[in-house]
């Protein structure tokens, strides 16, 4: 459900913008008085109008900042819509729409389309219909698996968007040698496919195949452990009463559950740091030299991997240590705020050596991801299904929905302010921004982390 964000970061800046601002009205160039070259051959340094003038970090900004805007708001949609339908018909639907609009995108190769506009429109549709993947899978995955292990299980499954990450930028490097447009079509048609294979197998949870639900109460038995009757009369009709409550859950009873608030703003800049890191890295790193060699684009885009390869264990690790912990805010914090040395170690010296470059990116990835992962995941799960909510699970998709949808509207503003800063103020700033960031979202949490500690040390002590 991440391939549109994940090809666009993989070959925006490796293709749409070129090493250099060289004008054009079309898709042929003279080169240096001879013979004419297509602007969008990778072997040229030209770009793809309009993204290779002086302005064209600040278009493909703007561009990151319709899909990614639209995602955001679509979420908060999605997630209360995902409560309320068969989700695996909307996952479905979801899948196939964001496919034909990642397609759509690549088009604008084939057609020689260097409007502006057609690109804003289809990111626009793009990031609306990937809205309905999150919130839902979220619930679906915290369906079959109860709390207490939710984190170690998130943590692993979460390992996807680093995986997608990885291959978005592969496909697009891949795909540079026979024009930028086949990279936007290969993941495209890819899922598609994967969004109708989808449909014919996936189970949304245990009780859809005759199995117990891991937060829900066991049937009631007699003492002879036969299963007894249902609830008739007067006890089903109010049993069916509070379900029917529960599913209803309105969007702003969702925000008062505690904690959601908290880690929603949090996310918000977790994920500002974490996008910036996906749709601008390959870009820093081509344009960084490091020992003193500029790489190239290829060579850029294989390297910054290494930052998801470092986040899937960091996600992992930040899972595992809240489920023995049980103390989520704390970990999260711990991790938040030790990226910010990371960060500054990787802008200030990460240049003077290779080894020393993967080193840092890694780490950086580490404790970037770490915390993202985990509030994404096992945390908005745990949230969803509050004690409050009388461990249903039907509030699930709503309360994932506000956390990421709040997160990922700082996934649309950090690659938008990215684009504008560097621009005016150079990498610097940039970096300037995403130590900022970490240091809003450590102290977010700091209430909630008072909390678990005094829980902790009353735990140590023997008390209940």
């Amino acid at each position: 459900m991440v391939a549109d964000d994940l090809v666009m970061a993989g070959i925006r800046d490796r293709v749409l913008r070129g090493s250099a601002p060289v004008p054009t009205n079309g898709r042929h160039l003279l080169a240096g008085g001879g013979p004419v070259i297509a602007a969008s051959d990778p072997t040229t340094l030209n770009g793809w109008a309009p993204f290779n003038g002086d302005n064209g970090q600040t278009l493909l900004g703007q561009v990151d900042l319709a899909f990614l805007g639209t995602y955001a708001i679509g979420m908060f949609f999605a997630g209360h819509l995902g409560d309320r339908v068969d989700l695996r018909w909307f996952l479905t639907a979801g899948m196939v729409l964001s496919g034909v609009f990642t397609c759509l995108f690549g088009m604008g190769y084939f057609y020689d389309m260097h409007y502006f506009s057609y690109y804003v429109l289809v990111s626009v549709a793009a990031g609306l219909f990937q809205s309905t993947g999150w919130p839902s899978v979220v619930s679906i995955v915290a369906n079959w698996s109860g709390k207490g292990k939710r984190g170690l299980i998130m943590g692993i499954w979460n390992a996807h968007t680093s995986v997608g990450n990885i291959l978005g930028t592969v496909i697009a490097a891949a795909m540079l040698s026979h024009g930028w447009g086949y990279a936007f079509l290969v993941p495209g048609f890819l899922m598609t496919a994967l969004g109708f294979l989808m449909c014919a197998g996936l189970v949304v949870q245990p009780s859809d195949v005759g199995h117990v639900n891991p937060d829900e109460k066991p049937t009631r038995h007699d003492y002879d452990g036969e299963e007894m009757q249902p609830l008739s009369g007067k006890d089903s009709s109010r049993d069916n009463s509070r379900e029917k409550e529960v599913e209803s859950i309105h969007f702003m009873d969702a925000w008062r559950i505690p904690g959601v608030t908290a880690f929603a703003f949090c996310l918000f800049f977790s994920k500002l740091i974490a996008y910036t890191f996906l749709y601008w890295l390959p870009y820093y790193i081509k344009s960084t030299p490091i020992e003193g060699r500029k790489l190239s684009a290829k060579e850029a885009g294989d390297l910054s991997v290494l930052f998801d390869v470092g986040g899937v264990a960091g996600g992992v690790l930040a899972g595992h240590l809240s489920d023995k912990s049980g103390a989520s805010a704390t970990v999260a914090t711990s991790f938040t705020l030790l990226s910010v040395p990371c960060l500054y170690l990787y802008r200030t010296v990460g240049h003077t050596s290779f080894a020393l470059n993967v080193a840092l990116m890694m780490a950086s990835g580490f404790f970037v991801n770490g915390p993202y992962a985990l509030i994404t995941t096992a945390v908005s799960a745990d949230l969803g299904t509050h004690d409050s909510l009388q461990g249903n699970a039907k509030a699930l998709a709503t309360v994932s929905a506000i956390i990421d949808g709040m997160g990922s509207i700082g996934a649309a503003l950090g690659p938008m302010l990215t684009g504008f800063i560097s621009d005016r103020g150079g990498f610097d700033m940039v970096f300037a921004m995403l130590y900022a960031s970490a240091l809003m979202a450590g102290a977010l949490l700091v209430k909630l982390v008072f909390k678990e500690l005094m829980v902790m040390r009353a735990r140590s002590a023997g008390k209940p």
